[in-house]
């Protein structure tokens, strides 16, 4: 492909790449960065790209998923997220205040090791999520799942 042909699809495609980058970023400036990003990647490809296995809208496409899943991965959240952002309740207050610690114990011992672990990371040592998926090497978003999971038999455990 030439410079001309790199400047049509710049032209095709502008709108549509910085559009979906925008829906899923909440800065501007982080936008119009990635948007770049992927027209650099998309020229220096040019020469890769084969129409027979992909519409360039799909190649472009990729190309832009892919970086911003790069993205992601490279400016994970360094500060801990409200664990209750989901559904908005206090799940473990009822929990944590309502019953007392021997059916707490009692409880947490019929936990799955993992789920265990969790709770007692998090509410006997005070750990963030966030620093619990780390020591757990799992990913900020399995460690929340599988909190709210033993919060939840916790409350089934106890008769919640």
């Amino acid at each position: 492909m030439t410079p001309l042909d790199f400047e049509q699809i710049y032209n095709a495609y502008y709108k549509k790449v910085i559009g979906y980058i925008m829906s899923r970023l909440q800065h501007r400036a982080d936008a119009e960065d990635l948007c770049s990003e992927v027209f650099e990647k998309v020229y220096k490809k040019l020469g890769e790209y084969d129409g027979e296995k992909a519409a360039v809208g799909t190649w472009i496409y990729a190309i832009t998923r892919n970086t911003l899943i790069d993205h992601y991965r490279k400016n994970r959240p360094s500060e801990e997220l409200d664990e209750n952002m989901a559904d908005g309740s206090s799940v473990e207050e009822g929990i944590l205040q309502s019953e007392s610690l021997s059916e707490l114990a009692a409880a947490l011992k019929q936990l799955p090791q993992d789920l265990r672990d969790i709770m007692i990371l998090r509410y006997y040592d005070r750990k963030p999520l966030t620093e619990i998926a780390d020591m757990m090497d799992l990913s900020y978003g399995a460690i929340k799942l599988r909190h709210q999971k033993a919060l939840n038999m916790l409350r089934m455990l106890m008769g919640g």
